[in-house]
């Protein structure tokens, strides 16, 4: 990708965060326990149809551009909960399978409800944020397991601080977001009298 097309997709990424009200400026708890004064929540993004589909077709087509292919992936599989839209939403721009990843009881995730990914395939990971990189992460150990090999992630937004938290896998996404956070006791925005206590803005109670 130039560095031109790759500008395009970020801004065109935040133009939409933005029209979805998902870009939040506040006082946030982050389940590492920091605060940080931003928070982007996809969530919102991905209740409109119309914007997800552009965000994701968007995504679809600079990584068909970076790979020199046009069909690089035979299923894309996110964790659930969080990835569950923005996974289908992404096979369907890339008119492969779209599965979802669920929790095991003692641990990780397992495929149930009849899905299969087959070791031969080329299977593309999604996480609609990427913080850690954990719950993706673990979705990728799963496949490994299952002798997949050949694996790739995407994002819509990369809030890692990393240019690629996975390591030894590609990493694709629409936009790099910077959240500076800081310990709970050094956080300048507790220190400010014009300002609420740091709330917990993710899916579940102690995540982002």
């Amino acid at each position: 990708m130039t560095a031109s097309s790759i500008e395009a997709l970020a801004e065109n990424t935040a133009s939409a965060l933005r029209t979805a009200e998902a870009l939040l400026e506040g006082h946030f708890l982050l389940s590492s326990g920091r605060h940080a004064g931003r928070y982007v929540q996809c969530a919102k993004l991905l209740q409109y149809p119309e914007l997800a589909a552009q965000v994701c077709a968007q995504l679809a087509a600079a990584v068909r551009q970076a790979r020199a292919e046009e069909q690089p992936f035979d299923v894309v599989i996110g964790p659930a909960m969080g990835a569950v839209t923005f996974g289908y939403e992404l096979a369907r721009a890339f008119g492969v399978r779209g599965l979802f990843a669920e929790r095991a009881a003692e641990g990780g995730f397992v495929l149930r409800r009849g899905f299969q990914v087959e070791a031969g395939e080329r299977v593309l990971v999604a996480e609609d944020v990427v913080t850690t990189g954990k719950s993706a992460g673990e979705v990728v150990h799963m496949l490994r397991a299952m002798g997949v090999q050949n694996i790739s992630a995407a994002a819509i937004v990369n809030r890692s601080g990393s240019a690629n938290p996975f390591g030894d896998i590609p990493f694709y996404r629409a936009m790099d977001l910077e959240v500076p956070s800081w310990p709970a006791a050094q956080c300048p925005l507790c220190a400010d009298p014009q300002v609420g206590p740091a709330i917990k803005p993710g899916s579940r109670p102690g995540l982002n």
